[in-house]
């Protein structure tokens, strides 16, 4: 039985690398510290926890944040430096930034402005009138990546990753998940009740029509969508979305909606993809559901949704009443928020998204790398990740559950696993784009098909294993396809990595970091993909056998920590994350030991490196959380919160209890040991 039953002031950082939730407790108020072997993640952050405030205009504040803030106002100094000084902005990108950035900046342009760009779109919404126009009208959707049922994406391939392949999905839902729809608890009931009277504002402002039947409607149609949707858990497991279709097929199996009309106006045309030709796509039922309601849902419901799904999109590049509306759903109700934040720091994220994936997301991280990266950082960097891959390399080797045969096609995967680290070194040119310095909302309609059109150009080329998806000012870390591990340099920044700390800071820092990146392709997914990164099976029966049986008692070990009273985490959902972190703390504090072995330290020297290394681990993980957004993170998300990825890792880690004399009984002593590699 897991120990710990944490207090309610739990906090998610939602990254890539892995989100982090954290405790203020009673135990952070106590008078007397809380001894390591009790409580490892209290030991090291009691006081920070006790003396640090949560600002009202945030979710969570901990070490990812306090980085991510840091590198924004960077960033935002820059664009104010580049907005006085046009001469500055001497590349592409950074003139579309500029534009982008001070057009949303001045409340009064988006005013001026309000719906204009968006009239078009809106104009044929209100004139549906058969649904034969529905495949045309949701295209538009489509190709401009405007929130509809249908979404294309240009992707590697998973059963030949040097060739891209379409892949058609989508979700078209307005509450955070499926599930929200379906249950009946009281948070879903709050999100309902909160959606309804979001989407009841955003008819209101654009002058629309309606009344309770039109949004009992609306809200019945979105059901109906997500009850043709995975579940988190189900959207795990490569195999479960790895279909393949052709227009021919899906017309088949979809009837009643013109899929070709709608590939073609969304840009997949008949050279890109034939109608004998396969594509993804990942939830046949979602697709049966939309052509389903392509056919039987009331014009007027389509009407009213399209509408909806459009507004809520442009809502934060419109004038002040609609940012409040999205505020209110999204930031208050979702998050707990009392307070939105700067103009400023909204843009950033905005343009740059949360994993740094948006079209002109690489134009913030242009101008990061120009002003916060060295080379020598991206050198030492480069040497901790072939340190950890070592460590790798020796732990593969002595797993005694493992058979010679599938440890050398391990060792084969670890061998070509490729990083990228800093940034690109090549930028877009974002040729073809222009924006209008007095249009933020219509400037936001053409940077999205802008984007969708660059990735569809993309179809018949080969895949390029060294291309940079994600911005490198973002602070995350990411397992990318194609077996690549991917550092921007806005993570490779204190507490996490600093090019004069120690080993040992370093280590349980970004160390973990790059271990548990290693790990994600080892995962109960990622073992999934073979060296080159295509879904195949490498793996004899009786090693996956015991691999299953090893990653059960992980997601049952993890399951039995109670998060909030009768809320607890996840097992399967974040099971992933969870063998990920286990194995990451334990590869990168391997990769220490050859570290410190090349400088021959004396065990007391030896023992105090271990301690920096474990603090400085539990340091990176530390934070508070509204419980709003940490509700919402156990509901969705797939990362354990923050305490847990202190406690669970380090209570299954013998290295740990030797570094502090922990003994069984002790808190920071699992009962019964848990491990994957």
């Amino acid at each position: 039985m897991n120990r710990f039953k944490p207090n309610p002031f739990l906090r998610h950082l939602a990254l890539g690398v892995a989100a982090a939730s954290v405790l203020a407790t009673s135990l952070t108020q106590a008078a007397e510290p809380t001894a390591a072997c009790a409580d490892f993640y209290a030991h090291v952050n009691g006081p920070w926890l006790a003396s640090t405030e949560l600002p009202p205009d945030r979710a969570r504040i901990g070490s990812f944040d306090q980085l991510a803030i840091s590198n924004t106002r960077l960033l935002i100094r820059a664009l104010d430096t580049l907005l006085a000084d046009p001469q500055r902005q001497n590349t592409n990108g950074l003139k579309l930034l500029a534009a982008w950035y001070g057009s949303a900046l001045d409340p009064a342009i988006a005013k001026a402005a309000g719906l204009k760009s968006a009239q078009p779109l809106l104009q044929r919404i209100d004139s549906l009138k058969d649904r034969r126009e529905l495949p045309l009208l949701l295209a538009e959707f489509t190709r401009g990546r405007l929130g509809g049922p249908l979404g294309m994406v240009v992707m590697a391939d998973n059963q030949d990753v040097r060739r891209h392949v379409l892949s058609v999905g989508g979700s078209g839902i307005g509450l955070p998940d499926r599930d929200d729809y379906l249950k009946t608890d009281a948070t879903s009931k709050r999100l309902q009740d909160g959606y309804r009277q979001y989407a009841r504002q955003l008819l209101q402002l654009s002058g629309q029509a309606h009344d309770e039947a039109t949004l009992d409607a609306l809200l019945a149609f979105e059901k109906q969508l997500a009850e043709s949707m995975l579940t988190a858990v189900e959207r795990r497991n490569p195999q479960a979305t790895n279909h393949r279709r052709t227009l021919q097929s899906l017309q088949s199996e979809a009837p009643g909606f013109d899929w070709a009309a709608w590939a073609r106006a969304a840009g997949a045309s008949d050279d890109r993809l034939k109608a004998d030709q396969e594509f993804m796509l990942p939830q046949p039922r979602h697709a049966q559901a939309t052509a389903r309601l392509a056919q039987e849902a009331a014009l007027s419901t389509w009407q009213t949704y399209l509408r909806v799904r459009l507004l809520d999109a442009l809502a934060p590049w419109l004038d002040e009443p609609y940012q409040i509306a999205s505020f209110d759903w999204k930031d208050r109700l979702q998050r707990g928020l009392t307070k939105a934040s700067p103009r400023s720091e909204q843009l950033i994220y905005l343009i740059g998204g949360r994993t740094g994936w948006e079209p002109l997301a690489q134009t913030l991280g242009e101008l990061f790398v120009r002003e916060s990266f060295s080379p020598q950082a991206q050198a030492r960097a480069n040497a901790m990740i072939e340190d950890v891959r070592a460590a790798m390399r020796t732990r593969i080797d002595g797993l005694p559950w493992m058979t010679a045969a599938t440890k050398q096609r391990a060792q084969d995967k670890l061998a070509s696993l490729s990083a990228q680290i800093g940034g690109p070194t090549q930028w877009p040119d974002y040729s073809g784009l222009t924006l209008d310095p007095k249009d933020p909302a219509g400037n936001f309609m053409k940077v999205q098909a802008w984007g969708h059109a660059q990735r569809l150009a993309d179809l018949p080329r080969p895949t390029d294993r060294n291309r940079w998806d994600t911005s490198p000012h973002i602070v995350n870390a990411f397992a990318a396809g194609q077996n690549r591990i991917v550092f921007p340099a806005g993570i490779l920044q204190p507490p996490f990595f600093d090019e004069k700390a120690s080993d040992a800071s370093n280590y349980g820092g970004i160390g973990m970091v790059i271990g548990h990146e290693i790990i994600h392709h080892f995962d109960d997914r990622g073992r999934q993909y073979d060296a080159v990164g295509n879904l195949k099976d490498w793996w004899a029966p009786e090693d996956a056998a015991a691999y299953k049986a090893r990653a059960d008692r992980v997601a049952d070990f993890y399951s039995r920590y109670e998060v909030l009273p009768g809320l607890r985490i996840n097992g399967r959902q974040m099971l992933g994350e969870n063998i990920s972190d286990l194995g990451g703390i334990n590869i990168a504090f391997d990769a220490l030991q050859l570290a410190l072995k090349r400088q021959n330290l004396p065990a007391t020297e030896a023992n105090a490196a271990a301690r920096q290394f474990f603090t400085t681990n539990a340091v990176i993980w530390r934070g508070k959380q509204r419980n709003e957004a940490l509700e919402q993170q156990i509901r969705t998300g797939q990362h354990s919160p923050g305490p847990f990825r202190v406690r669970g890792p380090l209570s299954n880690m013998p290295a740990f209890a030797q570094t502090y004399g922990c003994k069984a009984g002790d808190g920071m002593v699992a009962e019964d040991p848990v491990s994957v590699w």
